[in-house]
């Protein structure tokens, strides 16, 4: 990876990681899913009107993405979040990256290194020492659908890979049109109130959802489906996991959590890990 790709592979963890802030404060005002179905809906409108339609050929790979980016891997996160609790979540979600390594093995034929497979294992103790503590829930349930989000978003990154490469806003806006009816189904199934929220919501859950659409979304997600169309999946999947290192140091920052020696130690676990999948197998073989 070039040095702007790894800047781009860092900070799009850290507009996610921030995002989190947004989320929390973001559906105290609105129904979570009903919240998710008009962060895509706006993205939609943005982008839709300003981009190229997709090919005949790229109907179906862009449909299958935004089916498990956009469905299942947010509706089964903010599902699984909301009846569990947040360390559990952030734990659970880091298996996208070993879940996106494994796939991409025989999917992409990108069998990954000794070294990028001892990155990720010291990358993920880092995230299990930072969700480690007394939040994580014994409930089962919880646990397997953010599991399932995680597998969902692995799927998602290897399609994007193995279908594009796709123009990045072209891909964004069209799997956001297209995943609006699936999250706005699962609201009317799952929750109530939605229009309510609309006249209820005070100016931090609309400044919430803007960060949505706009950081985490079409900045981070652009940000995203450009690396791997110019990356191997063993190089950029690892980046994942500082997303929990930058999501609880924007809980300390905004709100008001305690920087503890946990916090200190997990993150420079998981970025050590992110580090040494960095190294090339030809130079870790001179260490």
């Amino acid at each position: 990876m070039t040095i702007i790709q790894i800047v781009c592979a860092v900070v799009v963890p850290l507009l996610w990681g921030y995002q989190f802030v947004a989320i929390k404060v973001g559906v105290t005002e609105f129904p979570p899913l009903f919240f998710l179905a008009l962060r895509f809906l706006a993205i939609a409108l943005l982008l839709v009107p300003f981009v190229a339609r997709p090919t005949p050929r790229q109907l179906g790979p862009i449909a299958a993405i935004s089916l498990f980016l956009g469905g299942l891997n947010f509706g089964l996160f903010y599902v699984g979040l909301g009846l569990g609790s947040g360390s559990m979540s952030a734990v659970a979600y880091q298996l996208a990256t070993p879940f996106t390594v494994l796939l991409a093995w025989p999917l992409l034929a990108e069998k990954p290194s000794l070294v990028t497979s001892a990155g990720v294992v010291l990358a993920f103790a880092g995230v299990v020492v930072l969700a480690a503590g007394p939040g994580i829930s014994g409930n089962a349930l919880p646990l397997l659908l953010v599991v399932g989000a995680a597998f969902a978003f692995a799927v998602s990154n290897v399609l994007t890979k193995l279908y594009g490469p796709f123009d990045p806003l072209m891909l964004m806006g069209w799997s956001s049109l297209l995943t609006v009816p699936q999250v706005m189904v699962m609201s009317l199934l799952l929750e109530y109130g939605q229009l309510t929220s609309l006249v209820t919501a005070d100016g931090r859950g609309w400044l919430a959802l803007a960060y949505t659409i706009f950081i985490g979304g079409i900045v981070g997600f652009s940000l995203w489906f450009w690396l791997i169309s110019h990356c191997s999946m063993g190089r950029v999947a690892p980046f994942g996991l500082l997303l929990p290192v930058f999501a609880l140091m924007s809980s300390v920052l905004f709100l008001g959590e305690r920087m503890t020696p946990k916090l200190i130690v997990g993150g420079l676990l998981a970025i050590s890990g992110v580090a040494i999948t960095q190294v090339k197998p030809r130079v870790a073989a001179r260490l």
